[in-house]
């Protein structure tokens, strides 16, 4: 009987939205915007009937964006996001330089002025806000952090010895400092008691974990668990995670300041489309010595 022989199976390449995923965790892109090309890159696809990108080029990605302004009626926003997520796939993906592309319009962006809220409005706002959700408003407005920016704080981000704020990583991937405003200390100390209590509770039951960024865990395997590194804003709910077997908490989703703000709104009845982003553009600012500009002092614990 002949002896058979096992041919090596070549390995197979990587799918493309897989090489997609792989180039934006490469650059350290966010998960949004890995998810947002992701979606266009499909959409893309599937508008030239599931022919591959390789096959295409130039005057494809045209007719796909003109296709989105005049039939689809995208806004700007969104076309000149698809327009990235293609020259992204392109450029960092396959490998190509598109060259073809300079008379393609880029939509332009319509100029509006921002919501901005007098400190009375703002004070009426947040009367009608309570817990967590008054405490980050709060913080949003008397240090001008940006939505994500307050709730992915950890404890290690809070100085009240120099009464900053530190930003880890904000717009840009910058870190920046802010300050604390000093109305906030007592509120911000009264609610970290009782997150630590906490904390302490669920270490002595095991402890909850904490992600951390850019493979820190693997680094510092105990640093999940140690208290620097807690949330400032932690949910309620904690999550299992399948491959380590270690229980997670996340931060507070930005969807539940969002909800409570919007109702505060509504029952306040400030007549402005004002969200939790326009706690950031109150116009309250006063002119420090050397021309900086710095957010007067907050009169109550959660005072606006």
């Amino acid at each position: 009987m002949p002896e058979r022989t096992l041919e090596a199976v070549p390995p197979q390449p990587p799918r493309l939205l897989d090489r997609v995923r792989e180039a934006n965790r490469v650059r350290h892109y966010s998960p949004r915007t890995e998810k947002a090309y992701i979606f266009w890159i499909r959409r893309f696809i599937v508008f030239h009937r599931k022919r591959h990108p390789d096959t295409m080029g130039e005057p494809e990605i045209a007719g796909f964006l003109k296709s989105l302004a005049m039939r689809g009626r995208v806004s700007a926003t969104t076309q000149n996001q698809a327009f990235s997520a293609l020259l992204f796939l392109y450029r960092c993906v396959l490998g190509r330089e598109l060259r073809g592309l300079a008379g393609t319009p880029r939509a332009k962006m319509p100029e509006h002025l921002p919501v901005v809220l007098s400190p009375a409005e703002v004070a009426a706002i947040l009367g009608h806000m309570t817990g967590t959700p008054a405490l980050a408003a709060a913080l949003l407005y008397g240090s001008g952090l940006r939505l994500l920016e307050a709730l992915q704080l950890r404890i290690k981000d809070i100085d009240f010895e120099r009464k900053e704020i530190i930003v880890r990583r904000g717009k840009g991937k910058k870190d920046r400092r802010t300050m604390l405003p000093p109305g906030l200390e007592l509120a911000l100390l009264s609610h970290l008691v009782d997150v630590q209590s906490r904390y302490e509770h669920e270490r002595l039951m095991g402890g909850v974990c904490v992600a951390l960024p850019h493979g820190l865990a693997r680094k510092y395997p105990n640093a999940t668990k140690e208290w620097a590194w807690q949330w400032v804003f932690p949910a309620t709910r904690t999550f299992l995670d399948t491959n380590t077997g270690l229980r997670f908490r996340h931060h507070l989703h930005e969807t539940v300041l969002q909800r409570a703000f919007k109702e505060a709104l509504r029952r306040s009845g400030v007549a402005k489309a004002a969200t939790c982003h326009t706690l950031r553009h109150y116009a309250g600012y006063r002119i420090m010595p050397g021309g900086t500009a710095d957010r007067p002092k907050m009169g109550g614990s959660l005072a606006a």
